[in-house]
């Protein structure tokens, strides 16, 4: 029989921003909420992001009381935009719009979202070191297996675990990544001078490289913080092995020195621990975002360049547009609500993906030799990538 989406049992696979906003709204909608992550705690590791009006509005739907605010507490808005090409000079600077009583476009750490969150949840349904191996389902419910030999028995497992998804893996098997022909490394690194007052820098694509910086704001100690990214395009090696240890390089000193010498200059001085790289990979749309009892969010569902930056802000429009759809009142049996929510989200993440594809290729990004072989990995490939 199908439940009505009322005090429901729901896994959660994935504590990024996605799913641990999912999981805070379906709390205190009143359902049982199992949140499964592989590592043993929250994952804070990352860098700055650009969260763009769409994703803050997506925080203030969520109408968690003190979440958005704590959200504009951690990050700020940004100011201007400034694009130069790899000789330093100017192409163009332009304010960040914004209207009065709009909500802004903010420059945040990641780890400051995700914090933010974790404040708000009960970290009771929190459960660590739990990787997914696999899962099935039946009319009357669903089971989720861990590699630790434990299981969960449910109503809803939403698979919210990143580009790499085990549940995706299972829910959608044509699911391929796709690499998008760069190298990427992304640090933060203390700075007073170089990037402030809220500034977002671009470094047009050329000679196989493109670049982007914007001020982070200050530090729990009051120092100045920039955040940067920068993409090498290069062929992505045959071997798990030459892929790792190329990773765990630095920028290399021949492709650093395309940059103007004060922006490479901060690249330069970044403390490697404060350095994460990968290789750059999005995937095709998916046909479905949910299977009977199975829905994706985030970058399981989705996961796109960062041309947009719209991949976080997707996720957790994500979760607010399905746990709307859970929410106490809802009309219509728990499989007709995964099904409104998979008519509202497919066209608009299937416009952001083939938006995301079509800037990047615009601006520059080389394309892969073959995107329908060499660039197409098996799930069991992808997971290998990790």
């Amino acid at each position: 029989m199908s439940h009505a989406p009322s005090g429901l049992r729901i896994a959660v696979v994935g504590a990024g921003s996605s799913g641990l906003l999912l999981s805070l709204i379906l709390q205190r909608q009143g359902h049982r909420v199992s949140l499964f992550e592989r590592s043993g705690q929250l994952r804070t590791e990352g860098c700055g992001i650009l969260l763009v009006k769409s994703g803050v509005e997506a925080v203030a739907a969520a109408a968690i009381p003190g979440l958005l605010d704590d959200l504009l507490a951690g990050g700020h808005s940004v100011q201007r935009f400034v694009f130069r090409n790899l000789r330093g000079d100017l192409i163009e600077a332009s304010p960040a719009e914004r209207d009065d009583g709009d909500l802004p476009s903010l420059l945040i750490h990641r780890r400051a979202i995700l914090d933010a969150l974790w404040r708000h949840l009960d970290p009771a349904c929190f459960q660590g070191d739990r990787s997914l191996v696999s899962w099935n389902q039946s009319d009357d419910g669903v089971v989720a297996r861990f590699a630790d030999g434990q299981e969960w028995t449910g109503d809803l497992l939403v698979g919210a675990d990143g580009i790499f998804s085990r549940v995706a893996a299972l829910l959608a098997p044509g699911r391929r990544l796709q690499y998008l022909g760069d190298r990427v490394w992304r640090g933060v690194v203390t700075d007073e001078t170089f990037c402030t007052n809220g500034d977002f820098f671009v470094y047009a694509r050329g000679r196989g490289i493109y670049a982007n910086f914007f001020d982070l704001g200050p530090d729990g100690e009051g120092r100045g913080r920039t955040h940067w990214g920068f993409f090498q395009e290069e062929e992505l090696p045959g071997d798990r092995e030459t892929r790792q240890r190329l990773l765990e390089e630095g920028v290399p000193a021949a492709a650093l020195a395309k940059l103007p010498a004060d922006a490479a200059a901060v690249i330069a001085a970044t403390a490697p621990e404060a350095v994460v790289a990968n290789w750059s990979f999005d995937i095709d749309p998916l046909p479905t975002l949910v299977k009977g009892r199975v829905a994706l969010i985030g970058d399981a569902a989705h996961a796109m360049s960062s041309s947009q930056a719209r991949g976080m802000t997707a996720g957790l429009e994500d979760a607010v547009a399905l746990a709307a759809r859970l929410a106490p009142g809802a009309s219509g049996s728990l499989l007709v609500a995964l099904q409104g929510y998979q008519e509202e989200r497919l066209p608009v993440v299937h416009r952001y993906q083939e938006r995301s594809r079509q800037v990047s290729h615009r601006t520059g990004r080389k394309r892969p030799p073959n995107r329908g072989s060499a660039g197409v990995h098996s799930p069991e490939q992808q997971r290998k990538m990790l």
